[in-house]
């Protein structure tokens, strides 16, 4: 046999033959591909299987490509099973959102299968928080997710009853001057001239703020409340046709002075509204006189002239009957007045005077008793005028008689004062028929003057 060697000398029959690629080694890298694009649900592993499969073209051989597969194989495994999933049959699996990916912020869970990346970079912005630090969830629709809250109605609605919404609640409040007044519990001793020098203000202007609940500016109780005003002047409710210039015109005071001292901003007043007007006067304090009696005054003498009384005292009358005819007005000076009339629980008539005006006899008499008693009436003075009728001068601050002194009428047995049970100067007038404390009544004053 002809022996031949080719370029390197060895002899072709000593050759060893070619290695043949069987089908599988030549398709392994297409099922590589295949593979990574059946996993395409993870983009990054099948791009990474592709190129893996490119570079494995050249190892192609059933030996190595076999053991390759099988290693790619368990390592997309293990990714896919820490990819949480939704089982079938569940919820989410149900509505069909099983492949729909989920972005969990702050215990809510939105869906990212409408708007993608640019509606999870907006949930995040609106979260305020950092997208890098957010855990993936699978899926639930963004698009049920709740809108910000509404007003359950417009402003400018109006309402089926007819209410109008308006959006805001109006400051219902009006300002006026009721809170510029003060209240004050009347003391013993107490008077409105007193009260009204402690607090810099005029006599007169505590009576205009307080006459509805007073008879006379000597009606004072222990424990009574009166209003107080910061000034001078006036406190006026508004009616319904006042204006703060009908006021002002009213009263002949600025309107401006009404808007000061009340604190207010808005000329516009108010039906109800309280307001002081400095400087306003009010109606003069009334001073009824006595009315004249005709009827002739005649009582039969009686063993008054030496009585016991149940004061302790013993005084000696004048026997006989009265012949005084009218008695004198028992208190000199201008600007006295009736203060307290005769009435049921009140047997005498308060005359009301400045502090230490004269005090003198309404008829001539005899001057039973002078001096303090415990009976509410103070320093007092009885006088005993003949035909069993006497009279009692009470509340005194001082005394100009003594027991058994003869006094003419108009003759000064004392002066004006709050002795005893008193909240305001004053002279508490009696009449007595019959022995005073001692059996005796008293009568109407107004009777006799």
């Amino acid at each position: 046999m002809q022996k031949t060697t080719d370029g390197v000398g060895r002899r072709p029959d000593r050759l060893r033959p070619a290695r043949r690629v069987t089908p599988a080694g030549r398709h392994a890298p297409a099922a590589l591909a295949a593979l990574g694009a059946r996993l395409g649900r993870v983009a990054p592993v099948g791009e990474r299987l592709r190129s893996l499969a490119a570079s494995a073209r050249p190892l192609a051989t059933t030996e190595r490509t076999l053991p390759i597969a099988v290693a790619a194989v368990v390592a997309v495994a293990s990714m896919l099973a820490f990819l949480p999933s939704t089982p079938a049959g569940s919820a989410g699996a149900a509505q069909g959102s099983s492949t729909s990916p989920r972005l969990a912020i702050n215990g809510g869970v939105h869906n990212l299968a409408v708007g993608g990346s640019t509606r999870a970079a907006a949930i995040l912005d609106a979260q305020h928080v950092d997208a890098s630090f957010q855990p993936i969830t699978l899926p639930t629709d963004l698009s049920t997710a709740p809108a910000a809250d509404q007003p359950s109605q417009d402003p400018g609605a109006v309402t089926a009853d007819g209410t109008l919404i308006t959006g805001y609640a109006p400051d219902s409040t009006v300002k006026d001057g009721s809170s510029l007044i003060q209240i004050y519990r009347v003391k013993k001793g107490d008077t409105l001239s007193t009260i009204a020098a402690n607090y810099h203000i005029s006599m007169m202007t505590l009576w205009w703020a307080n006459k509805s609940t007073m008879t006379s500016k000597t009606d004072l109780h222990v424990g009574q409340l009166i209003k107080v005003p910061p000034a001078n002047g006036l406190i006026v409710t508004v009616a319904a046709n006042d204006t703060l210039d009908s006021l002002a015109a009213k009263y002949s005071v600025d309107p401006q002075s009404i808007l000061d001292i009340n604190q207010l901003t808005d000329p516009t007043l108010v039906v109800g509204q309280v307001l002081i007007v400095p400087g306003a006067r009010g109606a003069p304090i009334p001073t009824p006189k006595p009315v004249p009696q005709t009827a002739s005054i005649s009582h039969s003498s009686s063993s008054a002239s030496s009585s016991q009384h149940s004061s302790g005292g013993s005084a000696s009358g004048i026997s006989g009957q009265y012949t005084g005819g009218k008695m004198s007005w028992p208190v000199v000076g201008g600007g006295n007045y009736i203060s307290q009339y005769y009435h049921y629980g009140h047997w005498a008539i308060d005359i009301a005077a400045q502090y230490g005006s004269e005090v003198v006899a309404a008829a001539a008499g005899r001057v039973i008793f002078a001096g303090w008693k415990n009976n509410g009436g103070g320093w007092q003075v009885w006088i005993s005028h003949g035909g069993d009728l006497y009279t009692t001068y009470n509340h005194m601050s001082a005394i100009t008689v003594a027991p058994g002194d003869n006094v003419s009428r108009g003759q000064q047995v004392g002066r004006i004062g709050q002795s005893g049970d008193a909240t305001g100067p004053h002279l508490h007038f009696e009449v007595w028929v019959g022995p005073i404390w001692n059996g005796g009544q008293r009568m109407n004053p107004l009777n006799y003057l």
